[in-house]
């Protein structure tokens, strides 16, 4: 193995793990108390986090 094909399989296991890891150790998503993405003409305000927003 060269050492382009080596740091390359590196970083995939690493990325492959650390993405097992997130998910076994997160709490699943539930989608019905996420902020609805796109609220128009919902009547709905937008509470998404949105960074651009001033507070």
């Amino acid at each position: 193995m060269t050492a382009i094909t080596l740091r390359r399989a590196l970083f995939w296991a690493l990325l492959v793990g650390f993405i097992a890891w997130d998910f076994a150790h997160s709490d699943p998503v539930n989608l019905r108390l996420e902020p609805p993405m796109i609220t128009a003409g919902s009547g709905q305000a937008v509470s998404g986090g949105h960074c651009s927003m001033p507070k």
